[in-house]
């Protein structure tokens, strides 16, 4: 039989152990980033980018002396880049893309002289574009575009001032229709995410303010709803930004990185069930703007963007159920 002073001493010791061990479950963090295969075409900002089932697209940008055209596809299976068919229409930055049944499409920007409102398709299964019907808004740059409900949508962004309108596209008819009950403010360089076939707006930026009104579109009835604001009163989180980049993963949306009194590393991620935002793990790439993303069903990427006048050609997955490893 042990003695109770040695008995309280063991105990001692077992509680110790508990604590240390709870408390380092506690300090864990997940939310890794990991480098992968970096860009294989010139460093740039301002890009489309859109996926077609396995696959990436990057397409048009900036890289501080040109407007590009080149277009460029990745493989998240192997980790390589494969250079495809140029885009054949003005060379461009500050333009949307979207991918529509299984193909991607790309308008609207700016050339350094004029904004656009032409309208292009790309086929991944030939690798040719196809000129399609001009966008029936006002010519501009820093819009957002998506798809959901089989349609394409692009609206807000800059034409000489910010805007708010929202244009439909039927691939069926190659036609254009205004799309309307958006209530939000006007905005340029904004955000947007789809989880199960709703397309959620975000940030941006309105005579030189933030924009802190967030809005859900559901892609079957057509109908805007507003939702808990960006940086709620009732709420320990402020996601107000613009020049960012969003993607969705496991149902969950995140904005990354992007502008906000100075450059972001910041990860923020949504969860549309509960309407609130969380703080992730920082982007562990260097502080950026202007970048792009990939989004498949298990795989998600941030890559190039620009810091100030230098371009990045780097290339992250994110991994959110992995702790974070600095040194991967």
């Amino acid at each position: 039989m042990i003695s109770k002073k040695m008995y309280l001493k063991c105990l001692t010791i077992l509680i110790a152990v508990i604590s240390i061990s709870c408390s380092s479950d506690d300090d864990t963090e997940y939310g890794n980033w990991v480098e992968s295969s970096s860009f294989d075409g010139d460093a740039r900002g301002n890009s489309v980018s859109f996926v077609i089932g396995d696959k990436g697209y990057i397409v048009t940008g900036y890289d501080g002396d040109d407007y590009l055209s080149d277009l460029w596809e990745y493989n998240k299976n192997g980790d390589y880049w494969v250079r495809l068919a140029d885009f054949p229409g003005v060379a461009r930055s500050g333009a949307v893309g979207f991918e529509l049944n299984g193909k991607g499409y790309i308008g609207t920007g700016y050339d350094g002289e004029d904004k656009l409102n032409d309208f292009w398709c790309y086929d991944p299964s030939t690798d040719t574009w196809e000129q399609k019907a001009d966008f029936i808004g006002t010519a501009r740059y820093g819009a957002v575009g998506f798809s959901v409900g089989n349609k394409g949508y692009i609206g807000t962004g800059y034409d000489g001032s910010e805007l708010k309108d929202f244009y439909e596209y039927d691939d069926a008819t190659d036609s254009w229709a205004q799309a309307v009950g958006f209530g939000g403010d006007k905005r340029k360089d904004a955000l947007v995410f789809v989880i199960n076939d709703n397309a959620y707006l975000a940030s941006g930026l309105r005579n030189g303010a933030y924009e802190n009104d967030f809005y859900m579109f559901d892609g079957s009835s057509k109908t805007w709803t507003r939702l808990t604001d960006l940086d709620d009163d009732d709420s320990d989180y402020s996601v107000l930004l613009s020049s960012g980049v969003s993607f969705t993963l496991d149902g969950l949306g995140y904005i990354a990185t992007g502008e906000s009194s100075g450059i972001s590393k910041n990860l923020w991620v949504y969860d549309p069930a509960t309407d609130t935002w969380d703080e992730d793990p920082d982007f562990e790439g260097t502080a950026r703007q202007d970048a792009v993303s990939f989004s498949f069903s298990d795989k998600a990427f941030v890559l190039m963007g620009r810091s100030g006048s230098y371009y990045f050609d780097d290339n992250w997955e994110y991994r959110p159920l992995e702790e974070v490893d600095e040194d991967d």
